[in-house]
């Protein structure tokens, strides 16, 4: 586990992930980008993507790539994988976190088409040589894009994530919709629109009304693995389950901050839970200087628990709804009570991506549990009410 933990603060640098709560609209355009489809000829359909350009696209793809951050998941959701002919080098150099490469091995095989990650371009002659009849690109700009299309002669459509602060954002289920008709998987769209819609709209309504603890999140991942003091000031779980997030009226432009020590000290809330992605960097920090922790009332009362990372070469959306149904198991087991939040993960993996991945995560990060600072473990129990 702490193998895999030290591995992700190297490649949290260079893969910088879009953040729910955190983060910028991941095509550069806004929400209410058209994603438009209209019939031209015979044989072909033209669209326009996240980024208002107009593409022409076959009627009947077979035949595709994914490049950039998050690209190839969507995929993946949609169950098209077998359309897939080519993969990024970084999905194969790093083929772990992310419950879509580790559900489907398969595409580890696949021939490379280039570095991978954000602001890095495809190999254009090996793109060409897999024959792909459409290229899905995000955190693409206008010209980039036009540039991949015009040098390899295929049509480059641009997804988006959006902004995602909580699990339903517009500009994402568009992308959804739009790679969901250039593939023929309409009704695939929409059932996983529909199915993170049910998930947030459940664990809103369990805990509306309900009075929160305060709590707080840190070891979030943004541009780089960060320790305790990298939180997000919008962080999607807590705002789905009407939490008492400490640090919800910090100023910040994206949703992510860094705070003072002496703050967290300050404010003291009843919960932490950290991030996993940056649970070595917290466990470091704790051996260097443990009187601050220990001085914090949720280590003092041992209600501080690890969460799975979501921000992994963007937003791994099904990650950031097992969080939430953990987190609300964590802070009201009685209403959660008839939820086993590993049993849950499971079933949302199993939902988005087709297989049950939580033991491979959790094996990899430390999984849903008590954090000890002390010894660095990670204990899974169902929580009860102090």
């Amino acid at each position: 586990m702490r193998k895999a933990l030290a591995l992700l603060v190297v490649l949290l640098v260079v893969s910088v992930a879009g953040c729910i709560g955190s983060q910028a609209n991941s095509s550069g355009a806004s929400p209410s980008s058209s994603t438009t489809v209209a019939k031209t000829s015979q044989g072909y359909i033209t669209i326009t993507d996240t980024l208002g350009r107009t593409v022409k696209v076959p009627t009947n793809v077979t035949r595709v790539v994914a490049v950039g951050p998050g690209a190839l998941r969507i995929l993946v959701y949609l169950n098209a994988t077998k359309d897939v002919v080519g993969i990024e080098e970084f999905e194969k150099k790093y083929p772990f976190g992310r419950p879509y490469i580790l559900a489907h091995p398969e595409l580890l095989k696949l021939p490379l088409i280039g570095p991978g990650g954000p602001g890095k371009l495809p190999d254009m002659e090996a793109l060409i040589k897999v024959h792909p009849q459409v290229i899905f690109m995000v955190f693409v700009s206008r010209q980039t894009a036009d540039e991949v299309q015009s040098k390899t002669g295929i049509p480059v459509v641009v997804l988006s994530y959006g902004t995602l602060r909580n699990f339903t954002d517009k500009t994402f289920f568009r992308s959804l919709l739009l790679a969901g008709k250039i593939l023929g998987k309409e009704k695939r769209a929409e059932e996983v629109i529909n199915f993170i819609k049910e998930q947030q709209s459940y664990l809103e309504n369990l805990t509306k009304g309900l009075e929160s603890p305060t709590v707080y999140v840190g070891g979030i991942g943004y541009k780089g693995a960060h320790g305790i003091t990298s939180t997000f000031t919008d962080y999607a779980p807590f705002t789905v389950l009407h939490l008492n997030n400490i640090a919800s009226k910090l100023p910040s432009k994206n949703g992510w901050v860094q705070v003072d020590k002496e703050w967290l000290l300050k404010k003291n809330p009843d919960y932490i839970f950290i991030d996993e992605g940056g649970l070595k960097i917290i466990l470091d920090d704790y051996r260097g200087n443990p009187d601050f922790y220990n001085s914090l009332k949720a280590v003092q009362e041992g209600h501080v628990y690890g969460v799975l990372p979501y921000n992994f070469y963007n937003t791994n959306i099904g990650i950031a709804i097992a969080d939430a149904y953990y987190i609300g198991k964590v802070i009201y087991p009685e209403r959660f009570k008839n939820i086993d939040p590993v049993k849950k993960a499971d079933e949302i993996f199993t939902f988005l991506v087709g297989k049950p991945v939580y033991n491979e995560l959790a094996k990899e990060f430390g999984g849903f549990g008590k954090v000890n600072l002390s010894s660095g473990n990670v204990t899974y129990g169902l929580p009860t009410n102090p």
